[in-house]
This record gives structure tokens, sequence and C-alpha cells, in this order.
């Protein structure tokens, strides 16, 4: 399975330096080029650049002249933009799965059959892989602070989902 990072999700993470969570997805991580060229602000454009060179990133997957021109009509653009080349991807291929916050990638990925989670999904992920319950509450702190903002009842949905599977996780070790 391949699994397309989006820049939101690369741009709150990669901002509070926890990209590495993204190693939790089962599958091969894939930063297509117009979704890395969004990353623009630091530190998280250069955390994105470093990961995906470090880390063994795909950054490149083929999709043939007639589906990207389908995406861009799905999603409404002229341009090869990250939406457009995630979508494209997403048409292209079985067993997907998408990482983004943006509510058109997610409904329209989702509608084309991939996985679809976000940035809370990767920390929730990550405590199932064993990160602490409150190593991922204070990753999400961090990343409410430094840009995505979340909502209180977001946050503290955040909060309820990383107790529910760190309790599932605790059980499932015993």
């Amino acid at each position: 399975m391949r699994v397309y990072v989006d820049a939101t999700t690369l741009i709150a993470l990669g901002t509070v330096g926890e990209l590495d969570l993204l190693h939790s997805f089962d599958g091969k991580l894939v930063v297509l080029p117009a979704v890395q060229d969004e990353v623009t602000t630091e530190p998280a454009r250069t955390n994105v650049e470093r990961f995906v060179e470090r880390d063994d990133v795909k950054k490149q997957d083929e999709v043939p002249d007639e589906v990207l021109e389908e995406a861009r009509e799905v999603v409404g653009e002229t341009d090869e933009n990250g939406d457009v080349q995630i979508v494209a991807s997403v048409l292209a291929r079985d067993e997907t799965a998408v990482v983004s916050d943006d509510r058109r990638v997610r409904a329209v990925s989702r509608g084309f059959g991939a996985t679809v989670t976000g940035t809370v999904g990767v920390v929730v992920r990550a405590v199932k892989e064993g990160t602490s319950a409150e190593e991922a509450k204070e990753t999400v702190r961090r990343i409410d602070d430094n840009g995505l903002h979340m909502t209180a009842e977001l946050r503290e949905k955040a909060y309820g989902l990383v107790k529910e599977t760190d309790d599932g996780h605790e059980e499932s070790s015993v």
C-alpha cells in the first residue's frame, strides 16, 4: 500500500519536528513533488526536506496524463498542485491511504476508495505503535500551539482517542 501524505500534515508535524510519527503506517510513504512544494514555512520546509531524503520516502509516482486530467476536473483545479497529484494517485492505484487535514482531499480520496486519516490520526496511530499517551498528548498540544489551531472540541476528541488507544494498547500487551 502507498500512503500519500498531504502538505497539511507535513506542515503540522514538520513544524514541531514529529515527522517520524508517519513511520507508524504500514506501507510506502509518498510525498509527491507538488505536495512538498506547498510546504514553504520554516521549520517545516527544512524538516520535510530532511525527512524525505533521510527516510527513503518515495517522491514520485507516475500517473497517466488522462488520470491527471480527470483529477484536475474532479478537484476543480487547472494547475497540477498537490491536491490534484494526490487525487490522481488515488485514482490510478488500488489500496491507497491519504493523510490530510484538507476536507476536500479527504472527501474525494475517501470517495474513490482510499483509507483516509489526518494529523490527529497519525498521533493516535503512533500510540498503537508504542508512543506513550503523555507523549502523544504533548505532541497534540505542540501541534495546536504551532499552527494547526484545533478547536477545543477537536483537541478533547484527540485526547480521548489517545487515551482510548492507550488503554486498548495496555490491555492487548498483557
